[in-house]
């Protein structure tokens, strides 16, 4: 579906989330003279990605085995482990290094306030014994202090965990579940290497609903091998049964060196093919939107009020913090990511209690880098580019030719503008609003992608702003 065929900085994410992609053409005639960046651009606001971090990512690697879509960083202890086993020494020895390396980083901000969401991501972290969530958590609030209110999000695989678990997960403090379903079907379970099935997947949601756990997410992945629009109607209805309060749906992406890759070629037989997966999606849209599920970015449904706070740092270009195993940390404008492997991390963190990690000594931010993630980030949510922030930001020149490359769609309805009170601008009177080549009239305060057909056409929208940008 909407997967980017170039990567910048998605990829550095520790998202389960991947763009889909179809193979539309560019069209040379949009591509322009890169204005300058930050020409004319008013210094009197901080960026977003300068402020200090209220958001930290742990990783919790571990999985009973790996899936055949799975390319993520994680360590397979084995399909047979005790979901109640509390002293692996690996998972014991992990959990003792990630705290070391949150102790040992250097605060860089004047002001360091306490943390506003918390997500522990995999890997499968309901492995992990609540003892050792606990350790983290406690470090964690040693370290930066954590808001009475935060969100304090765990991902969950069905068949790892039980009532008696996640009820000491929720006394800890976490208050957001993450359940990783992908699918209602058993034969799309197997072929996907899950270490669960369905009877587990029900199971999982009783659990989750009997424990009174307010917020929870159910995740799942389209175009399977194999899978039919009946089934992905079916998993869309059993999920809009289940009554979570936020859906994440993730276009399978066959990844290299995973068995899937060994196995299958995207786009044949038995993948659904480019155009059923686009179906997928819009099936998804639909549902989830007719059951009052907001679509308020490209993968992720809510109900009022429940969107993934933690994401939404994401989205909005925020700093993050991350720990553990090949996570990804967002720095005052600058990303970096730990050793994948478990001996580097380990001298990753025996070197940060020395000091800083030379590969944080360069703090040269590009701002046509920063620009680039930003208009990238802000096309995957509903609320889009927030016009007068990027003029702040990155300046007018910018603004206007990012514009003007996209009035072939504005006129076409895959790219909205909207006013202040984010009212929609029809497309004649936005093209109004577009002065002399250096003017950008008032009205015109966001832009976004139409739902669903312009989400669909994201790779080749952001591939518009790439070729801006790009030298």
């Amino acid at each position: 579906m909407l997967r980017l065929s170039f990567t910048p900085l998605i990829s550095s994410y520790h998202l389960k989330c991947k763009l889909p992609k179809f193979p539309f053409t560019l069209k040379n005639s949009h591509t322009q003279c890169t204005p300058s960046v930050r020409q004319n651009a008013p210094t009197n606001s901080t960026p977003l990605y300068q402020l200090p971090p209220t958001s930290a990512y742990v990783h919790l690697p571990f999985c009973r085995k790996r899936c055949h879509y799975c390319d993520f960083t994680i360590i397979a202890l084995g399909s047979s482990v005790n979901q109640s086993h509390d002293d692996d020494p690996r998972i014991v020895d992990y959990v003792e290094l990630v705290c070391r390396e949150i102790k040992a980083i250097r605060l860089d901000f004047d002001q360091c306030p306490p943390l506003e969401t918390v997500f522990f991501g995999g890997g499968t972290p309901s492995l992990v014994p609540p003892r050792l969530v606990k350790t983290v958590l406690d470090t964690l609030r040693s370290k930066f202090g954590v808001f009475s209110d935060a969100e304090i999000s765990i991902e969950m695989d069905p068949g790892t965990f039980n009532a008696e678990k996640l009820r000491a997960l929720m006394e800890l403090g976490v208050n957001r579940v993450s359940l990783g379903v992908q699918a209602f079907q058993e034969e799309l379970l197997k072929a996907c290497g899950r270490a669960h099935g369905i009877a587990e997947v029900h199971e999982a949601i009783e659990i989750v609903k009997s424990c009174g756990i307010a917020n929870w997410s159910i995740d799942l992945i389209s175009s399977l091998p194999h899978q039919t629009a009946k089934m992905w109607e079916e998993t869309l209805r059993l999920t809009v049964d289940s009554e979570p309060n936020h859906v994440s749906v993730y276009d399978l992406q066959v990844e290299k060196d995973t068995k899937f890759a060994a196995l299958y070629t995207p786009g044949e037989f038995p993948l659904p093919s480019e155009f059923q997966s686009a179906e997928f999606y819009k099936m998804a849209s639909e549902t989830l939107i007719n059951a009052g599920y907001d679509h308020y970015e490209i993968s992720s449904y809510s109900k009022p009020g429940y969107q993934c706070r933690h994401n939404l740092t994401y989205w909005k270009n925020r700093s993050f913090y991350a720990f553990g195993l090949g996570s990804a940390s967002y720095l005052n404008g600058l990303r970096f990511s730990r050793p994948k492997k478990l001996r580097e991390y380990k001298a990753y963190v025996d070197y940060s209690e020395d000091g800083i990690p030379t590969h944080l000594k360069n703090n040269n931010v590009d701002p046509k880098d920063m620009a680039m993630d930003v208009v990238m980030l802000s096309f995957r949510t509903a609320r889009g580019l927030d016009i007068k922030s990027f003029i702040q930001d990155f300046g007018p020149s910018l603004a206007v030719s990012l514009i003007q490359a996209y009035k072939p769609y504005i006129k076409s309805g895959h790219v909205l503008c909207l006013d202040r009170d984010r009212k929609l601008i029809m497309a004649r009177e936005a093209m109004s609003l577009l002065g002399d080549k250096d003017e950008l009239q008032d009205g015109l305060a966001f832009m976004r992608l139409s739902d669903p057909e312009g989400f669909l056409l994201s790779n080749e929208l952001i591939s518009i702003a790439f070729g801006l940008l790009s030298p």
